[in-house]
């Protein structure tokens, strides 16, 4: 593949609570497609995007879209109406990796292990506690940690903020037993994964703040771990992205209570199939680990678009 003779359509904005990220990742990636040689025309997304797609006639869709409609299928079925190739996974995965509940589902149903939980009616969940804390609340179907709240063995009440009358995450969330230790996150891309980083949030824990302001949280790669240990998050890593049916580049997240009077559980807590690409995410920074730039990265990506992912 020639870049000069390939037209990207950088896919990014949108109208989910993840806009700002989207906006950060698609304008980083634009520039780094446009370092190596390709022809860009950054997107940002409306409801007219199918009529803006069909004037622009990109060859490839460059998917930076994040949250709903841009990575839970909607978006990947338009292109795939419109015949555009595109980044990252197809309809199905992405359908089913954006909700945490199906998502669940598969993983148990080839032995990944994920954190006791249930669904439940978040004002159910905000009258009283679902189960002994410590346990995390979440939205079935949000990216970013919008919406997710830690209770803590000493908290006396649920999280109030479920009342709430403008609360815009869905009335059903998922209730989690929370597993203690660290948080960790493997990269995989195409059919390898590749290494893993232990995030340390500095603030509560891995929030908006602190996947995306600089110095929100510290990285430590390659994570240091017991080797068997590590080459054992890479395979459920990779056993996931092929579960889910993933295509292109997913992010495996994991807790691992390694701590001396930790009970040694390492649970996947979720596959993101639309993982960030800002100057602080997570997967750029595990491929550059890897000897493959950001330039290489997205070259790759681009390269490996199709329809019927």
């Amino acid at each position: 593949m020639n870049p000069q003779d390939v037209h990207v359509a950088v896919l990014m904005g949108g109208w989910s609570a993840e806009r700002p990220v989207s906006l950060n990742s698609g304008n980083g990636c634009a520039d780094a497609l446009e370092s190596v040689g390709f022809r860009v025309t950054r997107v940002d997304v409306d409801r007219e995007i199918a009529a803006t797609l069909k004037a622009l006639k990109p060859d490839v869709a460059f998917n930076a879209l994040h949250g709903p409609f841009g990575e839970d299928g909607r978006i990947q079925g338009l292109l795939e109406i419109l015949d555009i190739p595109y980044t990252h996974s197809g309809v199905l995965a992405s359908a089913v990796g954006m909700d945490k509940v199906k998502s669940r589902a598969v993983f148990e149903s080839v032995g990944i292990p994920v954190a006791k939980g249930f669904v439940a009616n978040r004002l159910d969940v905000a009258r009283e506690h679902p189960m002994e804390p410590p346990y995390v609340v979440k939205p079935i179907s949000e990216g970013s940690s919008f919406g997710v709240f830690i209770v803590r063995e000493d908290q006396a009440h649920p999280p109030q903020e479920l009342f709430a009358e403008d609360w815009s995450f869905g009335e059903q969330v998922l209730v989690e037993s929370f597993v203690h230790g660290r948080e960790l996150t493997c990269a995989v891309m195409g059919d390898q994964a590749l290494d893993i980083v232990e995030v340390q949030p500095q603030t509560q824990f891995y929030d908006y703040e602190a996947k995306y302001a600089p110095g929100g949280s510290i990285h430590v790669l390659p994570a240091i771990l017991k080797p068997n240990i590590y080459r054992n998050i890479q395979k459920i890593s990779l056993e996931a992205h092929h579960a889910l049916g993933c295509r292109g580049v997913s992010r495996a997240d994991f807790r691992l209570d390694d701590r001396p009077e930790g009970t040694g559980a390492l649970v996947c807590l979720e596959v993101n199939t639309q993982p960030g690409m800002t100057a602080t995410s997570l997967v750029p920074e595990i491929a550059a680990h890897a000897g493959i730039d950001f330039g290489a990265l997205v070259k790759w990506m681009v390269e490996d678009a199709s329809c019927g992912r």
